[in-house]
């Protein structure tokens, strides 16, 4: 019986992903890794007056990180690059191009299991993980991305 559970892929592996990022125009987007995905409701508390047993907790909204990026580090020639040079390092002269990102998980067939967009998606932090003269390492860096909210699509 437990056998039955795992058939068809499930559950799924995380090593099967893609990121697409605004209307396709950022091609270069293989990362070796993506987190950050999910969401928290806040809470506020609220002490009742003359009830010492409980206090409230009342929604107060929904809340979410960064969406995190991590790949090879990229040539100067490449789009998503671009992008972050222009929002991190352009000091605010011009607007910041926001860009829809979706998340796609998928099963061994290349199918779409399960999906998630990011809207208004924009970079906000840029960061090169440490050298090591000892290790024979990939030098990777990290996107991080803020959204104004996200929804699971699939």
């Amino acid at each position: 019986m437990a056998g039955e559970f795992f058939t068809g892929g499930y559950p799924p592996v995380a090593f099967h992903f893609t990121v697409s990022i605004g209307n396709g125009a950022v091609s270069d987007a293989s990362f070796t890794e993506v987190s950050g995905i999910g969401n928290e409701m806040q809470m506020e508390s609220l002490t009742e007056g003359g009830e010492n047993r409980f206090v409230w907790q009342l929604p107060n909204g929904v809340k979410h990180g960064n969406l995190e990026l991590k790949r090879g580090v990229a040539n100067q020639s490449s789009a998503l690059m671009k992008w972050c040079k222009r929002t991190l390092e352009g000091e605010l002269a011009a607007a910041i191009q926001l860009q829809v990102v979706i998340v796609r998980l998928l099963g061994a067939e290349g199918e779409v299991l399960r999906a998630w967009q990011f809207n208004d998606a924009y970079p906000v932090k840029w960061s090169v993980d440490g050298f090591n003269s000892t290790k024979n390492d990939v030098a990777i860096e990290q996107i991080a991305l803020s959204y104004s909210y996200s929804q699971r699509t699939v």
